[in-house]
């Protein structure tokens, strides 16, 4: 009996000198010389506004970016021409917006391709031959667009861009 309680002690005595003691982690303090970063939001849509003037016409454009899918509105405000106003839709390409203007003209509804090329804080129209297709007005090559003598459209209050597109 008293070889079973010395075996049970120096077991006993074995299983606690192998047992590893857990301390707890050092705190770490903050470090006062770091700045806290606002949080920005790469996720979320992105509303834009652009103005442009050419002579006595100008250019309305409230754009909202979704991850490259592109949604607003747009007016024409010619001088001697017919004004237009409408909706565009479609997709960020590269620094491209590659857009479907349904606009009204004169009470009449119509639909045109039209390109932006989007740089700087800036929009610069894209000018090139169109051809109609499926009653819709097309670019007739993306390769022979010309963006250097495009409308140039400048960032703007959205609250002056959205007096104009309503």
């Amino acid at each position: 009996m008293k070889k079973l309680i010395l075996l049970g002690a120096v077991s006993a005595f074995l299983i606690n000198c192998n047992k590893k003691t857990e301390t707890p982690a050092p705190k770490v303090k903050a470090d006062t010389i770091a700045v806290e970063e606002p949080v920005i939001d790469t996720l979320g849509p992105k509303s834009y506004c652009y103005i442009g003037a050419t002579g006595k016409d100008s250019v309305f454009a409230s754009i909202d970016d979704n991850l490259g899918t592109i949604t607003g509105k747009l007016t024409y405000k010619n001088n001697e021409k017919d004004s237009s106003k409408g909706d565009v839709t479609g997709f960020k390409s590269g620094d491209t917006l590659k857009l479907t203007y349904e606009f009204t003209s004169e009470g009449k509804k119509s639909k045109r391709d039209i390109y932006f090329l989007q740089k700087e804080n800036a929009l610069t129209e894209g000018i090139g031959d169109h051809k109609e297709e499926d009653g819709q007005s097309k670019y007739a090559d993306e390769k022979k667009i010309s963006y250097k003598d495009g409308a140039k459209l400048s960032t703007a209050d959205c609250k002056v861009v959205a007096k104009a597109v309503k």
